[in-house]
C-alpha cells in the first residue's frame, strides 16, 4: 500500500525542523511507525505526524509534561514515559517552540538509544559497489553550505 502524502502543514513542521537542527552534524531523518523522525546522535528526539510535534523528555520528569496544556502522552498506558505529542497549540510561538527543542535536545545525550537492526546481506563482499572517487578539477569549486533561513512559522511572533 502506498504512503499517504503529507499535508502542507506536515511538511512545514518537518522543515522548521530541519531548519532548527540544520547546525548538527549528528542528525538523521528516518519515518517510523507513521511518523517522520529526527534522530539526534542515533537516538530519537523529535517527530512530526499530522500536525503534532512528538517530543522525547526525561522519563523522571513524566508527571511534570503530562500536566502541561496542549501535550499528550504518547503512550496514555505508561509503556513509553518521556514521549509526548505536542499539539500546534503548544508550539505556537517562539518561546512554546524553543521551550519543546531545548528541552528535548537536553535530554538526547542521556537517553539511551535503541540497538538498530543488521541488515541481512546476501551479496558476497566482492560484489558490494565501491565507493566512487571524485576528480578534482581546477575550474570546479566545492559547493558552499546552504546558509540558515530564517523560518516562517513564526514570523508573526518577533
Amino acid at each position: 500500500m502506498p504512503a499517504r502524502p503529507l499535508s502542507d502543514e506536515t511538511l512545514h513542521l518537518i522543515d522548521a525542523l530541519r531548519t532548527a537542527l540544520a547546525q548538527r552534524s549528528d542528525v538523521d531523518e528516518r519515518t517510523m511507525f507513521g511518523c517522520y523522525c529526527f534522530f539526534v546522535d542515533g537516538k530519537l528526539c523529535v517527530g512530526v505526524k499530522g500536525e503534532e510535534l512528538l517530543v522525547r523528555l526525561p522519563p523522571e520528569r513524566h508527571g511534570e509534561f503530562q500536566e502541561m496544556q496542549n501535550t499528550r502522552e504518547l503512550s496514555p498506558g505508561g509503556g513509553m514515559q518521556g514521549y509526548f505529542w505536542v499539539e500546534p497549540n503548544g508550539y505556537a510561538t517562539r518561546a512554546q517552540w524553543s521551550f519543546w527543542l531545548t528541552e528535548a535536545l537536553a535530554y538526547n545525550p542521556l537517553a539511551k538509544a535503541s540497538p538498530r537492526k543488521k541488515k541481512a546481506s546476501t551479496a558476497p563482499a566482492a560484489a558490494k559497489k565501491a565507493p566512487t572517487s571524485q576528480r578534482s578539477s581546477p575550474n570546479v569549486k566545492p559547493k558552499k553550505p546552504a546558509a540558515a533561513k530564517k523560518h516562517s512559522i513564526f514570523e508573526a511572533d518577533d
